[in-house]
């Protein structure tokens, strides 16, 4: 299977400094040639806007953390689009463990993608309970643990790992995108559950879901591979996730978990 990865890979990418800039516009290229990728992130910002709706509550400012190449703003643009490294296309440069936000003052932080790169999650988690308002909270799309992304992603990725019984929280880290463990929502918000909850109790998790927009994804081949079938073939490949949608717990390759600063 890493051989036929490796044969699907977007030409170039290997010889591409993941930790760099030229990365970032390297998948702008990417996504602009590619509208059935486009389309998706564009379906990850909509879920995203609507589980703010839902779940989250008061009056604050709206940040993207590690946005990468696909940022909110593009879709929505009065959210503030960060990343740890600089791209001409968003807002801020910030470092999501120690972010430069006066306290109390956000209603929503959204992160794709970005909660498993962080080296100390923990940090992290400190800084939502700091920036956030009472009724905020933080939307997180993280890779799922079903079968099939447990198959997955402990091939696609040389630079991260997916290990589901690595015991810390803690992962060490070459660099933004190197060495990551594409588990670590599942270690942090299901498997060591109880711990965050009695390390974190202002930071209610109140929605976990698996996303069905995995088929496309897959087929698209999403920032790193080759994609598979024509975009025309996007309809049908989106009537066959709302058909399937009950096996999303198998099939899924992303989930998302909403976070609510409640007062005690």
């Amino acid at each position: 299977m890493r051989a036929l990865f490796d044969l699907l890979k977007e030409p170039g990418i290997d010889a591409l400094d993941i930790d760099g800039e030229k990365r970032i516009a390297y998948h702008r290229a990417v996504i602009d040639r590619k509208p059935m990728i486009r389309d998706v992130f564009l379906e990850f910002h909509a879920l995203f806007f609507d589980l703010n709706r839902r779940y989250l509550e008061g009056e604050g400012a709206a940040i993207e953390i590690g946005a990468g190449v696909a940022p909110m703003r593009d879709s929505h643009p009065d959210v503030l689009s960060s990343d740890i490294v600089f791209g001409p296309h968003l807002d801020l440069v910030l470092d999501a463990q120690q972010m430069a936000l006066s306290s109390g003052s956000v209603r929503v932080v959204y992160a794709q993608n970005s909660f498993h790169h962080f080296p100390q999650p923990e940090r992290f988690l400190s800084e939502l309970q700091r920036i956030l308002i009472p009724g905020g909270g933080a939307v997180l799309l993280e890779p799922f643990h079903g079968p099939l992304a447990s198959l997955l992603y402990k091939r696609l990725f040389r630079s991260e790992g997916f290990d589901k019984e690595f015991q810390s929280w803690e992962t060490p880290t070459t660099g933004p995108m190197n060495g990551a463990n594409q588990a670590l929502s599942y270690i942090v918000f299901v498997r060591d559950r109880t711990r965050f909850e009695r390390s974190f109790p202002s930071l209610q998790i109140v929605h976990s879901a698996p996303v069905g927009n995995y088929l496309r994804y897959l087929v698209s081949g999403g920032l790193n591979f080759r994609q598979l079938l024509p975009d025309a073939a996007s309809g049908l490949l989106a009537s066959i996730e709302r058909v399937v949608a009950r096996c999303n717990h198998w099939l899924a390759l992303h989930h998302v978990i909403v976070l609510k600063k409640v007062t005690a």
